[in-house]
C-alpha cells in the first residue's frame, strides 16, 4: 500500500515538473530578445541557434506546448483524484464523525492540493525563473522542445484542422495565427519602459510625437501666411537685402507683387558670393522651382515628397490655390523632437507659468501641446483649428478682443493681447472656487 502510494505521488510530481518545464520553455522562447540570442549564436551556442529559429517561427512549438500542458493537466487531475482519493478517504474514515463524508472530504483535499502544487510548481515558479534569464533557458530547452514539436506534429496538425473546421462551421474564416501589434500597445510598452528606467523621458516623448506626427496635417505645422518672410522680385536690391538681414530664415519664396504669385524660391546662401564681391545680385538667376503642397496633406506624405524632390520646404495652398502658409523640414523635425527655439524664442518661451499657478501662453501654441498642458485627451471640434488661438475662436464663435473670457471644462481662458486679428497671448487659469 505504502509503496503504491509512493509511486502514485512520484508520478504526479513528475507530471507536474514536466508541465513546469513546458511552461518555462514557452515563456523563455516568447520573452527572449532575438538580438541577445543572436549574440549567443555568434559565440557558438547551438542551442541559441535553435531557440532563435523557434522564436521566428513559433506557431508549431507553441501549439505543441499548449497541447502538452493541457494533456498533462488532464492526466494529473484524473490520475490524482482516482488514486489518492481512495487512500485518503480510508484514513479519514477512521474518524467516526467524518466517516459518512470521508470520500467527499478526501476528494476536496486531493483536488485542492494537486491544484495548488500544479499552479505553483507547474506554472508560477518556472515562469518566474524563465523571466529572470529568458535567453539562457531558451537556449537550454530549445533542442528538446524542437524534438517534442517534431514528434507531436501529427497530433498538432490534427487538432489544428479540427479547430479550423469548427471555426468555419461558426462562420469564422481566415488565419487566426497572425496577431498584430497596435499603436496603443506600443505606447503602453514605452510608458512602462520609461517608468522602469529602460527608456529616457525624452525617448518616450519622441516615440509619442512620432505617432502623432503620422496623423498631422501640414497646416498644423506650417508658418501661417501672415508670418511668411517673402521677397518681391520687383523690389530694389536694398529692400531685398533688408528683408533677408532682418529675418532669421534662410529660404524665401520669391513673388511677383503678391504672395499668391510665387515664381520660385531662393536660398540666402546663393546670394552670398555676389554680396561678398560687392556685386549686385540677380534673384532670377538663382531662383529654384517652388514646391506646392495641399495644406491638408499628411506630414508623412510630405516628408516623402521632400525626399523625392530634394526640396526641404514647401508652400501650402488651400482648395482654391491660395497660399496659406509654408512648411520646412525643420518644422517637421520640431514636431518630433520638440521646438528648436531661436535665441529670441528662448527669451520668450511659449508657455510661462506664473506664481499663482496660471499660465501665460502664446496663441500659436499647437493643439497637441495645449492638450498636454491641460492634461486632456480631446478638445471640442478638434480638427477645425490647429492652435490655441483657433481653439479660443471656436469657443467664442467670433474674432475675440482683448479682455474676452471663456470657460471650458475646469479652465478659464482670457485673451490678454492681440496682434491685429491674431490672438497673441492667452491667460489660462482654473476659475476661483465659489
Amino acid at each position: 500500500m505504502e509503496s503504491r502510494l509512493f509511486i502514485e505521488v512520484s508520478v504526479l510530481v513528475i507530471l507536474t515538473l514536466i508541465s513546469g518545464v513546458l511552461a518555462m520553455a514557452e515563456l523563455a522562447i516568447v520573452s527572449s530578445r532575438r538580438e541577445r540570442l543572436q549574440m549567443l549564436v555568434d559565440n557558438g551556442d547551438k542551442g541559441a541557434l535553435m531557440a532563435l529559429h523557434l522564436s521566428r517561427e513559433p506557431t508549431a512549438f507553441l501549439s505543441t506546448v499548449q497541447v502538452g500542458i493541457t494533456l498533462i493537466g488532464i492526466l494529473i487531475g484524473a490520475f490524482g483524484s482516482a488514486s489518492l482519493t481512495d487512500a485518503l478517504a480510508q484514513l479519514i474514515a477512521h474518524v467516526e464523525v467524518l466517516e459518512p463524508y470521508s470520500r467527499t472530504i478526501a476528494l476536496a483535499v486531493v483536488v485542492g492540493t494537486i491544484t495548488f502544487f500544479n499552479v505553483v510548481l507547474g506554472e508560477l515558479v518556472p515562469k518566474r525563473l524563465a523571466l529572470r534569464n529568458p535567453e539562457r533557458f531558451a537556449a537550454a530547452l530549445a533542442r528538446p522542445m524542437s524534438l517534442l514539436a517534431s514528434v507531436a506534429r501529427p497530433l498538432v496538425r490534427l487538432l489544428t484542422l479540427a479547430t479550423m473546421f469548427f471555426l468555419r462551421v461558426l462562420g469564422i474564416k481566415g488565419d487566426l495565427s497572425e496577431t498584430t501589434v497596435t499603436e496603443e500597445e506600443i505606447k503602453v510598452l514605452v510608458e512602462q519602459g520609461a517608468q522602469a528606467g529602460v527608456f529616457e523621458e525624452v525617448e518616450r516623448d519622441m516615440v509619442e510625437s512620432i505617432f502623432r506626427f503620422g496623423d498631422k496635417q501640414l497646416r498644423s505645422l506650417m508658418t501661417p501666411r501672415t508670418e511668411i518672410a517673402w521677397l518681391d522680385i520687383n523690389d530694389p536690391e536694398e529692400v531685398i537685402r533688408e528683408t533677408i538681414s532682418q529675418s532669421h530664415h534662410s529660404r524665401f519664396p520669391v513673388c511677383d507683387g503678391t504672395l499668391d504669385r510665387v515664381i520660385g524660391t531662393v536660398d540666402a546662401k546663393d546670394l552670398l558670393p555676389d554680396s561678398w564681391a560687392g556685386k549686385p545680385f540677380d534673384l532670377r538667376a538663382v531662383l529654384r522651382p517652388p514646391l506646392f503642397l495641399p495644406e491638408t496633406m499628411l506630414a508623412l506624405r510630405a516628408l516623402e515628397r521632400f525626399k523625392q524632390t530634394g526640396i526641404q520646404g514647401a508652400l501650402l495652398v488651400d482648395e482654391f490655390g491660395g497660399v496659406e502658409g509654408m512648411v520646412t523640414l525643420i518644422d517637421m523635425m520640431e514636431a518630433i523632437v520638440g521646438d528648436i527655439p531661436t535665441a529670441e524664442e528662448i527669451a520668450e518661451p511659449p508657455i510661462v507659468e506664473r506664481e499663482d499657478g496660471s499660465y501665460l501662453v502664446d496663441g500659436s501654441l499647437d493643439v497637441d501641446d495645449l492638450k498636454d498642458l491641460l492634461d486632456v485627451d480631446e478638445l471640442p471640434d478638434e480638427g477645425d483649428y490647429q492652435t490655441l488661438g483657433g481653439f479660443i475662436v471656436s469657443l467664442i464663435g467670433r474674432l475675440p478682443r482683448v479682455g474676452d473670457r471663456v470657460e471650458w471644462e475646469d479652465y478659464r481662458f482670457e485673451v490678454v493681447d492681440m496682434d491685429g486679428n491674431r490672438i497673441d497671448k492667452v491667460l489660462i487659469a482654473k476659475p476661483p472656487a465659489t
